[in-house]
Parts: structure tokens; C-alpha cells; sequence
């Protein structure tokens, strides 16, 4: 059948690397006691010698590059982020100039670290409703500019980057096979940046608790969509909010331990980068094939959740 699927992925990260130990002193903890409640070592931040823009973009071109394709065939470009370059424009329109697929459809999207699953599911649903053929999906975020640096419970756990994949049409068995989100407002002060202060505020117990039930709730849905179990999965991706959260949900659904995606320790939380990163790295490391069965699954402020299930590059070439 031909269906919506993923034929290029692509990835950038600042360059400067922050470890722990910047945190140490100024925040009376211990690079031990990050790991052990996080699962975190490292992030990257961007320094002020590129913009977020600069670092989308060459995510963008490099999933291009690994699809094949070229900047002009590109129709749409989704941009999921919560820290863009500026409040208006979005970061959207400024990537597709940078990459060149100029008068594409461009646009952001805001569902915080369940952003890139919402912006995949729409690339799905734009492709195989055929109003486009070609579609860009970017998760791609700059907490840094969002963190309070003093706050013992949430400056360890922020980091920056981008990642991108190509969503085009092919002859697919799996493809984008299906997508299962959701939301509850009356949590949204758990988890928030507000208008005045723009700096995230966190009930690390309760996102925790919520997250992992929602992840799982959302995931078992999709593969119930697709007639699949857990265990069929190849790879489970979930968003890499810490490394607690990713393991107990992977546990609670039964994903063996190897094939679980887990790069938050070099990486940290880069809310709706996160997965994208996590798929392009795994594939990288040899983790994912083509062809392969992958879950999906993240949890971010609002309450917004979500899972889907996809096949990995089930074809080399997308449909003329």
C-alpha cells in the first residue's frame, strides 16, 4: 500500500559540552548524584556563536541528504520547538530559506516534548491525504535559554539540539502506522515556563508519576492499532526526559532492556529534539535497521502525550 513513511533522518548538536561538574559547586550536588537520579553526564548548549535556526537547518539538509532528496522537493516544513530564535517569526519559515526549499509551507509547533510526535503525525496525515509530497519534521530546542541555573531540581537536566527526518510517500506494509495522543490542562502547572519569568518550573514527582503512565497508556493504544504487542517492537524510543522514566516505562510495557533507545546521558532532556536525536544515534550505533518495528512515545508539559508505532526506512525510495 502506499502510506506515509521515514526515508532520511539527520541530527546537530552545539559544540560546546557542559558536564556535571559545572553544577557541583554552585548547586551543592554531586556529579554521582545526577547520574543516579538522572541517568545524565553531559549536555550540550548553545554558546551564542549559532543560532537555533543554524543548528535546525543543518539537521534539516542532513536528513535530506540521507533521503535522497533535495530542498526543492520539500512541500512542508514542521517545526516543533518551545525556544525559538524569536518570538515572531517562527523558526520555521527562517529553515526553509537556510536549506533552500524556499516558498515551502513552513510553520512551529508547540506541544513541548510531545511536539515532534504531534509534528509527525501531521506529516503522516499530509502525505497520505496527498496534499504533500514531501515533509520535513524538526524537533529542535534550546533550553538553555529556559533553565534557571540556581534551581537545584531542574538546571542538571536541560540540554540543546535538533533532529530531523524526511516523511514522503512510499509502497510500505508499515510506514507511519499509527498515532495515539492526548492531553489534560488541569496539570499544566506541574510542568511550565511562564509568560514573565520564562524559566521552567517542575514537580519532578508528579511529571513522573504522570509521564510513565501516560507513555505506556499511549503506546500499548498504538500498537493495539497496528495488532502488535510490545515485545514485536524492535526499538522503543521514548522521549529521554531521564533515564528513570524511559527504563520503567520500557519495563512496564516489557520492552527488553536492549532494545531500548537511551542516549540522555550525553544528550540531557532536549524536550521535542529528543527523539529524533535518539533515532538518528541508534541508527549510527547499529541499534535500528531498515525495516525495523520502532515505538515512539514522550510526555511534556501541558499534560501533552503521546505514541506512535512506524517502520524504520522500510524502502530506499520514495514513490514518484
Amino acid at each position: 500500500m502506499s502510506r506515509a513513511g521515514i526515508f532520511g533522518v539527520g541530527a546537530a548538536l552545539p559544540e560546546p559540552i557542559v558536564a556535571n561538574e559545572a553544577f557541583v559547586q554552585r548547586l551543592d550536588t554531586s556529579d554521582e548524584w545526577i547520574v543516579r537520579r538522572t541517568g545524565i553526564r553531559e549536555r550540550r548548549w548553545l554558546d551564542g556563536t549559532r543560532s537555533l535556526a543554524d543548528l535546525a537547518a543543518e539537521a534539516c539538509a542532513a536528513a535530506l541528504h540521507d533521503a535522497h532528496r533535495d530542498a526543492a522537493a520539500v512541500d512542508r516544513v514542521i517545526v516543533s520547538t518551545i525556544t525559538p530564535d524569536r518570538l515572531t517569526p517562527g523558526l520555521a519559515p527562517e529553515i526553509a530559506a537556510l536549506i533552500g526549499a524556499r516558498g515551502a509551507g513552513a510553520s512551529d509547533l508547540n506541544a513541548a516534548c510531545a511536539g515532534f510526535l504531534a509534528a509527525l503525525e501531521q506529516a503522516a496525515a499530509l502525505v497520505e491525504s496527498e496534499r504533500a509530497d514531501v515533509v520535513l519534521v524538526c524537533g529542535a530546542e534550546a533550553l538553555s535559554r529556559i533553565t534557571d541555573m540556581e534551581d537545584r531540581a531542574t538546571a542538571i537536566l536541560f540540554g540543546d539540539g535538533a533532529g530531523a527526518v524526511v516523511v514522503a510517500r512510499g509502497e510500505l506494509d508499515l510506514g507511519c502506522a499509527a498515532f495515539e495522543l492526548g492531553s489534560d490542562g488541569v496539570h499544566g502547572d506541574l510542568l511550565y515556563a511562564g509568560a514573565e519569568e520564562r524559566l521552567l518550573r517542575m514537580e519532578g514527582r508528579e511529571v513522573y508519576r504522570h509521564a510513565v503512565r501516560r507513555m505506556v497508556e499511549a503506546m500499548r493504544s498504538a500498537l493495539a492499532h497496528c495488532r502488535l504487542e510490545a515485545g514485536e517492537l524492535d526499538l522503543f524510543v521514548a522521549h529521554q526526559a531521564n533515564a528513570r522514566i524511559v527504563e520503567a516505562a520500557a519495563d512496564e510495557l516489557g520492552v527488553p532492556r536492549d532494545r531500548v533507545a537511551l542516549n540522555v546521558d550525553h544528550v540531557a532532556n532536549t524536550s521535542s529534539a529528543s527523539i529524533p536525536l535518539a533515532l538518528w544515534e541508534a541508527e549510527r550505533g547499529g541499534a535500528l535497521r531498515a525495516g525495523d518495528r520502532v515505538g515512539l512515545a514522550a510526555f511534556g508539559a501541558g499534560f501533552v502525550w503521546g505514541a506512535g508505532v512506524v517502520s524504520w526506512k522500510e524502502r530506499v525510495h520514495v514513490c514518484a
